[in-house]
């Protein structure tokens, strides 16, 4: 008999948790973060274009200076505490951009604000760096003796 009752209270337990819980807007939520994401990759792209031009570079310095510039950004704004702002709203469109790399590194270091920004922040960036850069620059030589050696 206990056992009928439990799976009467399951069942109705399930009900409420069903008819109570948000539902999701899967449209709003892809629609954020395709504009929102497309945004932040529109204006690399013309950061990209102004240092291309301006400083009469190559494409490829240019991309790199770019990228650089799309990191530093990322990591001031999460520093300030307002991309984590862009990615409540934005999710996966903030994410997938380089600048979510520099959000994944930085966020988790400003836990440690409490313990100064040498001995905390800047240490735990560096250690939640140190894998990220290892498994890296790994992938990228173990990628580059495969392309050298499909290349030959």
């Amino acid at each position: 008999m206990p056992k009928k009752n439990q799976s009467t209270q399951n069942k109705k337990y399930q009900e409420y948790v069903e008819k109570t819980s948000p539902k999701p807007t899967y449209m709003k939520n892809c629609t954020w973060a395709f504009f929102v994401g497309g945004l932040i990759c529109t204006f690399g792209q013309f950061v990209h274009n102004q240092i291309e031009s301006r400083m009469n570079l190559t494409h490829l310095e240019a991309t790199n200076i770019t990228t650089l510039i799309m990191v530093f950004l990322g990591a001031l704004l999460t520093g300030l505490g307002l991309y984590d702002l862009i990615g409540k709203r934005a999710g996966a469109g903030s994410i997938v951009p380089i600048t979510g790399f520099a959000n994944s590194i930085v966020s988790p270091a400003m836990e440690f604000k409490r313990e100064g920004f040498i001995f905390g922040v800047a240490a735990r960036m560096f250690s939640l760096a140190g894998p990220v850069l290892v498994y890296g620059i790994t992938s990228s030589v173990i990628v580059g003796l495969i392309y050298y050696v499909i290349g030959r």
